[in-house]
């Protein structure tokens, strides 16, 4: 029988793509970029160096860039109506619109031939006139460009830094109004970031200069101005479009110069003040969404909450740290991260909890920097050092834990034992320092000479007593064979073991005879009863078995 005939199999072909400077628009796009760039430094060279060089005069070299910006836009327009002139079109009249932007800067700063008010209105008719256009030709790329062009080449014409920062911050407000109908996010970065980094600029200089003072008041308001601004263009993108996060990322940009605001001032009321009035202000619109009625009404997506939750974070620890002391500086800390901490169980945040551990954190390394385990074993060191202050800080540490446990469990981070483990261990370990810090302080607190000594023998008692807990809650749960109980036994044996070897090579060695006695008597009470009821445990285990 002869064989069927083979069928040959058609295997489609991908389609080949093109290269990206055959597609369609492409090359035109660059090329267009390409004019309007090289187009806007020719105005520059024209008002600028022409002026450095002494060509013609100064009339004539703005009345000549005014005119030959407002031809552009004319032909743009007329290029833009005929069929595939739409990229030409946007390229000529973008333009002509940041020519005459830069005209007008050159009028205002460099031949003060306009009140830097009159030319803040003048250059805001003219960049609202680009952005109108803009949202008529429904072109983003229109209204990049002419915020960008402006932007960057502004600096070239304009000869006093704090003018350009409020020709850049003209050129934000200017097209904040697109935020209402338009989704044009990279008009969110254009607009926000020149203003945000000449404005740091502005308060870098001003802080330096030790002789600027009206220029800080300036400099703080422009910083002002610019967050305002960002946080009225991130509510109304976020009100129409609540998946908008580059608005709330602008958002953020739009803060730094506020945060860095506290360097202009000396002394601690300044600083404290501005960072202070800052952090209340971005907490409360953080805030905003858990507020029943208010968050309904304002309808702040949650990525603009984090966004400002995050900046007042900033600013707060920048009011603790203006605020203290070295000293003082782990209570205020501690404090800030329960307050972040209890709003985050209240609200079953894991963004909140997360900025309560950052301050808790950070609190704790500050109070380990004051009380290190040098500090706490010797006696010199613990007098000089230890007080009232770090008694208190260990308190609060003490409360910080508690706090973060409750919300941990509200959060349900302690629902998988290991998880409920290993969060344990740590808390026990950070708990039983702050004790130890807590005793000792307090000891060196009473001004007694035996006080630091008596300190450290309520320490070893301590220690003893939560061994003897840790190990009593492990055999309760032994009969389970749960993983919970052999870490409790695990962690109960060398916490005794590290409370006998303070007692015999450190107690023994340095505390008085009726201190030492007593610590010897209370640690073995406690030895006898662990021991007594871990024998027990054990017996009932293997009788069972």
């Amino acid at each position: 029988m002869p064989g069927l005939p083979q069928q040959r199999r058609v295997v489609a072909g991908r389609p080949v793509r093109e290269p990206w400077w055959q597609r369609e628009g492409v090359i035109s796009r660059v090329l267009a970029v390409a004019g309007v760039a090289v187009t806007l430094i020719g105005v520059v060279m024209l008002l600028v160096l022409a002026a450095q060089a002494g060509f013609f005069g100064p009339v004539p070299r703005v009345v000549a860039g005014g005119l030959f910006s407002a031809a552009l836009v004319g032909v743009g327009a007329r290029v833009f109506a005929e069929p595939g002139g739409r990229v030409g079109g946007i390229a000529l009249a973008a333009t002509g619109i940041a020519g005459g932007y830069l005209d007008v800067v050159a009028m205002t700063t460099m031949y003060r031939w306009l009140d830097p008010i009159v030319g803040y209105v003048v250059a805001f008719g003219i960049a609202a006139g680009g952005v109108a256009l803009a949202m008529r030709w429904n072109s983003q790329g229109l209204a990049v460009l002419v915020t960008a062009g402006a932007a960057v080449l502004a600096p070239f014409v304009s000869s006093e830094l704090m003018l350009l920062v409020g020709f850049l911050i003209v050129l934000q407000i200017a097209a904040l109004p697109v935020q209402l109908v338009r989704d044009w996010p990279w008009l969110h970065v254009f607009r926000t970031i020149p203003a945000v980094l000449v404005t740091l600029l502005a308060v870098a200089g001003t802080a330096l200069d030790a002789g600027a003072g009206p220029d800080r008041y300036q400099a703080l308001a422009a910083a002002i101005v610019i967050a305002v601004t960002g946080l009225a263009g991130a509510v109304l993108a976020g009100r129409l479009r609540a998946g908008d996060v580059t608005a709330s990322l602008s958002f953020g940009a739009a803060t730094v110069p506020m945060l860095a605001a506290p360097v202009l001032f000396s002394g601690r009321t300044g600083p404290t003040v501005v960072a202070g009035a800052v952090a209340a202000v971005l907490l409360l619109v953080a805030a905003v969404p858990w507020v029943p009625k208010l968050g309904a009404a304002a309808r702040i997506p949650g990525h603009l909450a984090v966004v400002s939750a995050l900046a007042g974070a900033v600013a707060l620890l920048e009011a603790c740290v203006g605020v203290t002391e070295v000293r003082t500086l782990p209570t205020a800390l501690f404090v800030v991260a329960m307050g972040f901490l209890a709003v985050a169980g209240q609200q079953r945040s894991r963004f909140a909890a997360a900025l309560g551990a950052a301050y808790g954190g950070l609190g704790a390394l500050v109070f380990l920097f004051r009380a290190d385990p040098a500090t706490l074993a010797g006696q010199a060191e613990a007098e000089a050092h230890l007080g009232i202050s770090t008694a208190l800080s260990a308190v609060l540490l003490l409360a910080v834990l508690a706090v973060a446990a409750w919300t941990a469990r509200r959060l349900g981070l302690l629902d998988r034992e290991s998880d409920a483990t290993v969060l344990s261990v740590s808390a026990g370990i950070g708990g039983l320092y702050a004790v130890t810090a807590l005793t000792v302080s307090l000891g060196v607190a009473t001004g007694s000479r035996d006080g630091f000594l008596a300190g450290h023998g309520i320490a070893t008692v301590i220690w003893m007593a939560a061994a003897t807990a840790a190990l009593l809650f492990g055999l309760r749960r032994l009969s389970r064979r749960s993983p919970q109980a052999k870490v409790a036994l695990v962690a109960g044996l060398l916490l005794t073991s590290a409370a006998l070897a303070k007692l015999f090579l450190f107690d023994l060695a340095t505390l008085a005879g009726l201190l030492r006695a007593a610590a010897f008597l209370v640690v073995g009470v406690l030895l006898l009863m662990v021991g007594t009821r871990y024998a027990r445990a054990f017996a009932d285990l293997n009788a069972r078995t």
